[in-house]
């Protein structure tokens, strides 16, 4: 009868094993791998050439901006009423320019990075599927950002829990 019940215990050992063999996890730090990627820098190198060229964009008009600043603090003892008010109106539009511009320039650059960065990021996605089904490992965690960024398609949870929900 012992030698029975052994026998059971090694084999439902041997049977978790086995179970827990079909589940392979593994992780990569997608920061460190971006890093890694020669493309990445061209990508950098063009984003920093566009954010130059919009900083020289809105250093001209602060250069406007204060140069009209400057002649305007400098002349109003003498300028009529009108004068004042049309130059102030003059600064104050000058003013909402400069501020459009900056956010719209953020959102440029915002834009422009994701575009360059997509075909990277898809090409390091492709790579480490890729690398998991080989290996296969059939989760893969993203250390930089704590996200599963590889997972089989079978592991959706949604239509079980739509279903539990009734929905």
């Amino acid at each position: 009868m012992k030698k029975y019940s052994l026998l059971f215990v090694g084999l439902f050992l041997l049977s978790s094993l086995v179970g827990f063999g079909q589940n392979k996890i593994g992780y990569i730090n997608s920061t460190d791998l971006l890093q890694l990627m020669p493309e990445r820098k061209t990508a950098e190198e063009a984003l920093e050439k566009e954010a130059l060229a919009l900083q020289k964009q809105l250093q001209t008009m602060s250069t406007e901006y204060q140069s009209k600043l400057t002649d305007f603090q400098s002349n109003q003892a003498t300028m009529s009423d009108l004068m004042k008010e049309t130059k102030v109106k003059e600064l104050t539009d000058l003013e909402t320019r400069i501020k459009a511009f900056q956010e719209s320039a953020q959102g440029e650059l915002q834009k422009k990075e994701a575009e360059l960065l997509e075909p990277i990021l898809k090409k390091a996605r492709a790579a480490v599927k890729t690398a998991a089904t080989k290996s296969k490992y059939t989760h893969v965690f993203d250390t930089a950002s704590g996200i599963l960024i590889h997972a089989p398609d079978g592991d959706d949870m949604l239509p079980l829990v739509k279903k539990e929900l009734g929905l």
